[in-house]
């Protein structure tokens, strides 16, 4: 993956930081304990200008990932919204992806973190295809992790923490030594849960499933979007349980994300998943999906915060 392609500034707790300027003490509480959480958000460039893709439902994802850990983010909703667009517009930014954090800053260091103050900053830049460009159209090869999510009670799935992403590392890392492009994890009870940065969606005889939300999935906003535009299309899907064998039986399967965007899956553990080429429904959904955002379609009104 490409260095970051470095930008003019990083908001940080309501001001415009030079980017190289934008640092931390190394003994800031989140550093050493994981006590942030985080967004993964695009701005996009469409026929009507940038906007910013469902920015209102990435920030309050944002905002519960901070309540479940305890920490009171000091900026409201609108305020994070509002940052956002400023973040963008002194980047001079037509498309870009947006990286929200909320951490516990310095103070004391210890496992407890109530004392630490919790920081907010906001970097906006210009980042491609997260498989790369070609992945979108040939597909991804990937394996079933040795590694699986956590369990209930032991990590909260539900929130987008950077303690939660030791567990993504541990994934994308061997499934990088192995040769492939991204792993799937399965959950504590062995059925199928997530990518390490994706979640994942099979589709087997026209009809389209996806792990339910205890099987310890993040609740993707991409999911979600994927799963309005299935519906609106009048294709079928499940939320269910998903056995491992599933997998190599199905017809197609991609993956989705903010970073992801629509990705198909070609093959798994190097079974190949269907023709091993990109499904007609993974088609008929990426392009659909790509063509609300193109054309900024008005009927999807509410997924765009434009940058004006």
């Amino acid at each position: 993956m490409a260095k970051i392609n470095e930008a003019k500034f990083i908001w940080m707790s309501g001001n415009m930081v030079p980017w190289h300027e934008a640092k931390v003490h190394v003994l800031t509480h989140a550093l050493h304990y994981g006590s942030a959480v985080f967004e993964g958000i695009r701005a996009y460039k469409t026929k009507r200008g940038t906007a910013v893709f469902r920015l209102r439902e990435h920030m309050k994802r944002l905002l519960d990932s901070a309540k479940i850990y305890r920490m009171e983010s000091p900026y409201t909703l609108e305020e994070l919204i509002n940052a956002t667009i400023e973040i963008i517009t002194a980047n001079e930014l037509e498309e870009c992806y947006i990286r929200p954090l909320i951490y516990r800053g310095y103070y004391n260091l210890g496992v407890n973190p109530m004392e630490c103050p919790v920081e907010v900053s906001i970097a906006a830049w210009k980042w491609g295809k997260y498989l790369g460009p070609e992945a979108l159209e040939a597909g991804v090869d990937v394996m079933v992790s040795s590694w699986n999510r956590m369990a209930p009670n032991t990590f909260p799935a539900m929130a987008k923490a950077t303690a939660n992403y030791a567990n993504s590392q541990l994934i994308k890392m061997e499934a990088i030594e192995y040769g492939f492009s991204e792993g799937i994890a399965l959950n504590a009870y062995g059925t199928v849960s997530e990518g390490s940065g994706e979640n994942i969606f099979l589709i087997k005889d026209g009809v389209i499933y996806t792990p339910t939300l205890d099987s310890a999935v993040l609740p993707g906003i991409t999911r979600l979007t994927v799963m309005e535009i299935a519906r609106s299309m009048g294709i079928e899907v499940k939320e269910c349980l998903i056995p491992r064998e599933m997998l190599y039986l199905a017809d197609e399967l991609f993956f989705t994300g903010t970073a992801a965007e629509v990705t198909p899956i070609r093959s798994v553990d190097k079974i190949t998943i269907g023709n091993g080429k990109i499904g007609p429904i993974t088609r008929k959904i990426q392009r659909e999906f790509f063509r609300i955002i193109e054309e900024a379609d008005e009927k999807y009104e509410h997924y765009f915060t434009w940058v004006r």
